[in-house]
């Protein structure tokens, strides 16, 4: 592995509380990188290693943790091959950058109620064209602040002097790239590792949405985790369910209904591990708070992300990882880099799957923790964090681009997803010969009852 993508990996896994030596076990296949002026493909490599590092640990595997570079670079963009129908459109019409009096502003429009409330500020729009006319007479921060304060979700582009000078930017850089936070209570995990299959038995609730929360829980479900993903019942998200609900249970509850709330708790208490990407105090409003959820589940795992960081005046603040970009000056540097007059983020959301992979690592951590003496723990992510990760990185070097894919780069199996045939992409990582496989296709949200793998009521709907 080229020895800068060992030292970021060594950097990160400083943060796990691993020793920096232990990267020196990975080893990487591939050449070249995806085109940024950011080391893309090394927080891929790196992001995913560390992942392989922690699941090396907490099941004893000894032997080599293999990366390939390019596989990495492309399950950061999309794992799936569709055969004979497509992915929907991964953005809303009306998503996207446009240019302000002063600078420009990204829009982000994906889900509806997000949409609706940009439009209550722009007033409605069919298209692009008629957007960037309504955009064009605001100053950017006031149009940022108008659609925050309407529920929605928007970023006006800011340089990196200008992030690491403002007061979210300065709380961002305090906090640690993962927030451990140990808990008293002491209960006797019921599941142990097994070498064959190591995550097998692992009870992992998912409440998390697009992107990085469900990047972590696959990862999980590659190694064998009973991952159990709940949605509530009005959420959807076509484009990405068949990159991310693989390996995975897909039920809904309405935690507003008693029913469903007995039905939640009962799927807690059973849990290892709860993963959850919700804003911070969400879960708190519906009476499920950090010592409501260890009074349900003692010794739980809980591992949680948010995007601009939990601390500073946007602790709370809506966002994904294409408007964390324009607020941490990761577009603008794309921008001067390519001499272009738009906006250049990176090539992938590199935010989402790396945070997502840190994500996975952190659940990794606090269950070795757990299994040697008994405690759960806590673990907080955020992408604006791991922006300054990258950040903190320096430059891409010259390299390369990554070779095109082949017939060679696909797992030979044939995926039956809920929407047709596909094939995926060869999982990106190897721990100690121990390669990622998943045991079900991926579905569309609410296809299951909500009940564990294996327990009565498991099944489509």
């Amino acid at each position: 592995m080229p020895d800068h993508v060992e030292e970021l990996a060594a950097r990160i896994w400083e943060h796990f509380g691993g020793p920096s030596q232990a990267a020196r076990t990975l080893r990487n296949i591939g050449t070249g990188a995806l085109p940024s002026c950011f080391r893309a493909t090394d927080l891929a490599a790196a992001s995913i290693a560390t992942a392989g590092l922690a699941l090396a640990e907490v099941a004893g595997l000894d032997g080599p943790i293999t990366v390939d570079r390019r596989l990495a670079s492309a399950w950061f963009a999309t794992s799936l091959r569709p055969d004979g129908w497509r992915v929907p459109a991964p953005w809303d019409p009306v998503a996207g950058d446009y240019r302000a009096r002063d600078g420009w502003i990204r829009l982000h429009t994906n889900a509806p109620h997000h949409r609706a409330a940009a439009e209550r500020v722009l007033g409605a729009q069919g298209d692009r064209a008629g957007m960037a006319q309504a955009v064009a007479g605001w100053d950017k921060a006031a149009l940022e602040a108008a659609i925050l304060a309407e529920g929605g979700c928007a970023a006006e582009m800011r340089g990196r002097d200008a992030w690491a000078a403002h007061p979210q930017g300065r709380a961002v850089a305090d906090e640690p790239l993962v927030a451990f936070t140990p808990v008293s209570d002491r209960t006797a995990s019921r599941w142990r590792p097994r070498p064959e299959r190591p995550l097998m038995g692992l009870k992992v609730l998912d409440l998390t949405r697009v992107l990085a929360g469900p990047v972590a829980t696959r990862f999980l479900a590659g190694f064998g985790a009973d991952v159990l993903r709940i949605d509530s019942p009005d959420w959807s998200e076509p484009a990405i369910e068949p990159e991310v609900t693989l390996g995975k249970t897909c039920s809904r509850l309405d935690l507003r209904r008693q029913a469903d709330r007995a039905t939640f708790e009962g799927l807690l208490a059973g849990a290892d591990v709860l993963v959850h990407g919700y804003r911070p105090g969400a879960l708190d409003g519906l009476g499920y708070g950090p010592e409501a959820r260890r009074a349900l589940a003692p010794g739980l795992v809980d591992v949680s992300l948010d995007a601009y960081g939990w601390t500073g005046p946007w602790a709370g603040r809506r966002g994904f990882d294409s408007l964390v970009q324009m607020s941490c000056g990761l577009a603008e540097a794309g921008q001067a880099w390519r001499q272009a007059e738009v906006p250049v983020p990176l090539p992938v959301q590199a935010l989402d799957h790396a945070t997502g992979y840190l994500m996975a690592a952190s659940v990794l951590q606090l269950l070795a923790r757990r299994l040697s003496d008994g405690t759960g723990g806590q673990a907080r992510l955020s992408l604006a964090r791991t922006a300054d990760l990258l950040i903190a990185a320096g430059p891409a070097e010259p390299e390369p681009a990554l070779a095109p894919e082949t017939p060679e780069d696909l797992a030979p199996e044939i995926e039956a997803t809920s929407w047709g045939l596909a094939r995926r992409l060869r999982p990106p990582l190897t721990v100690a010969g121990t390669a990622m496989r998943w045991d079900r296709a991926a579905r569309r949200l609410g296809d299951d009852a909500p009940a564990w793998a294996g327990e009565p009521g498991v099944g489509a709907r």
